[in-house]
Parts: C-alpha cells; structure tokens; sequence
C-alpha cells in the first residue's frame, strides 16, 4: 500500500510539473493582450502610430486567452495516466479550472476595457458588434492555433502561410463547423461572465437594448 501511495504521489508530481510548463508559457501569453487593453484603452493616450500598433498586437495576443479552453485535452489524458479519482478531483480538475478560468477572464478583462474605451468616446452602439465580430476572429484564430499550429507572431514570421493555409483550412466543412461551435461557446461564456463581472464591480449597472448606450463603470 505505501508503495503504491509513492508511486502515484510520483507520478502526480510529474504530471504537475510537466504540465506547468506549458500552463504557465499559456497563461503568459494569455496575459499579454489584457496589459494591453490596460494600457490601450484604460489611459488616455492619443490614437498614434503606437497606439494603433498595440492595438494590432492585441489582436493578434488576444486569441491565446480563450485557447485555454481547448487544453482540455490535456485534462483527458492526464485523467488516463492517474485513474485515482481522488487524485483527480482533488488536484487536476482544480488545477485546470484555475488555469482555464484564468485565461478565459483575462479575455473577458482585456473586451471589457475595448468596450469601456468605446463607451468613453461615444461609441457605446458600436459594442456589442465588436464584441461579436472579435469572438468570430478569435475562434477563427483558436482553430489556427490547435489544429494548424499557428502562434500570434507567425503574422509577422509566416504571414504568407498564414494567407494561404491558414484562409484555405477555414473554408473546409469540418473547420466551419469546429468554428461555429468555439464562436457560439466563446459568445455564451463571454455573456455570462461579463455580466458576472460587471455586477461585481458594480452591482447597480444597468444593460440596455443593443440600440442604446451601455453603462460601463468608470
């Protein structure tokens, strides 16, 4: 039994260890779009080069945060590899959730500061589409990544590959149906959480119809 017990703390360790490579290499990317809302739309700073640059590269970051959706996978396999249910209900499952959620919030932040810099130049009617055409990109720029391997920086590495697989890969019957369904899970997910999150800052916020203006909290 005790060595049966080491064993398995054995492999648990090595399963977290493998596993917070590239959980904490996604997080930071995850990350990288959200300093960027702040730093975009949460200061005021003029529309310059610079800023329409930063712009560019939050959305071209901005895909990795709800990618840790789909990490999931890892989640199966590591589940094969323990076959302790308390082990995997103790430490896995709780593991990815954090991490998952925490990517998924990072996105959720980082359209939140886009909308609230829409709101603050009068441009509230114009959220709701932003939102819904920046979920179809990233579930676009989701499939690049897992099932064509694309990174974010391959626009600037690989922009000819980009063009040409990538557009070519998108338009196959498989491909749509993978991305309809990751943009309907990002737009339901999306809605709940925001509205999650906005409540908690500020319980007192009122949403109007998509034609009216929304009220952000400053």
């Amino acid at each position: 039994m005790k060595t049966e017990l080491v064993e398995l703390t054995t492999r648990v360790i090595q399963v977290l260890q493998i596993n917070s490579r590239w959980m904490t290499w996604n997080l930071f990317l995850a990350f990288i779009p959200l300093a960027l809302s702040v730093w975009l739309f949460r200061t005021n700073r003029s529309r310059s080069w610079v800023w329409w640059f930063g712009f560019l590269v939050f959305y071209a970051f901005l895909p990795n945060a709800p990618y840790l959706l789909t990490d999931i996978i890892h989640l199966i396999d590591d589940i094969r590899n323990i076959q302790s249910i308390w082990i995997i209900t103790l430490v896995l499952i709780p593991v990815y959730f954090l991490v998952i959620m925490a990517g998924f919030q990072a996105y959720v932040i980082s359209l939140i500061n886009l909308g609230h810099y829409l709101h603050k130049i009068d441009k509230s009617k114009w959220i709701i589409w932003v939102e819904i055409i920046t979920h179809a990109l990233n579930a676009v720029g989701i499939y690049w990544g897992r099932f064509l391997r694309f990174n974010s920086w391959d626009f600037v590495t690989q922009p000819d590959a980009i063009i040409t697989k990538g557009i070519e890969e998108i338009l196959g019957k498989q491909p749509l149906v993978i991305i309809t369904i990751t943009f309907i899970i990002l737009c339901g997910l999306y809605w709940l959480m925001k509205r999650v999150n906005l409540g908690f800052v500020n319980p007192n916020i009122q949403y109007k119809s998509n034609s009216q203006s929304i009220n952000h909290p400053s």
